[in-house]
């Protein structure tokens, strides 16, 4: 199974912006319940969409300048970009159709 990546300020321009393939990312902390609960979804959904979409996670606690460039407010939230632009986005816990609708719209 495909797990998400881990994505920081540093490397987040070049896992992200600049990838070839639509990227989700998951933004959660480790005190986040719900960022538990969605982090199984993600996973599941890297497994089936894999080679279509790349999956990455932000830890906003260790990684604050992301987080705020892309005013992330609430977590978890979850970002699709495609081309560098956000093509959509997902807040708090939704159930796995919901989040697979929306990777389908982006692809």
């Amino acid at each position: 199974m495909t797990h998400p990546a881990d994505t920081t300020d540093a490397t987040f321009d070049a896992d992200v912006l600049q990838s070839d393939t639509p990227v989700l990312v998951d933004f959660w902390a480790p005190w986040c319940g719900p960022c538990r609960m969605v982090a199984p979804i993600v996973e599941e959904l890297a497994g089936e969409y894999e080679g279509r979409v790349k999956f990455v996670k932000l830890n906003t606690d260790e990684n604050p300048k992301i987080a705020s460039q892309f005013g992330i407010r609430s977590i978890p939230t979850l970002l699709v970009f495609k081309g560098g632009e956000i093509a959509g986005q997902i807040v708090g816990f939704r159930p796995k159709s919901d989040l697979a609708k929306r990777l389908d719209a982006v692809l």
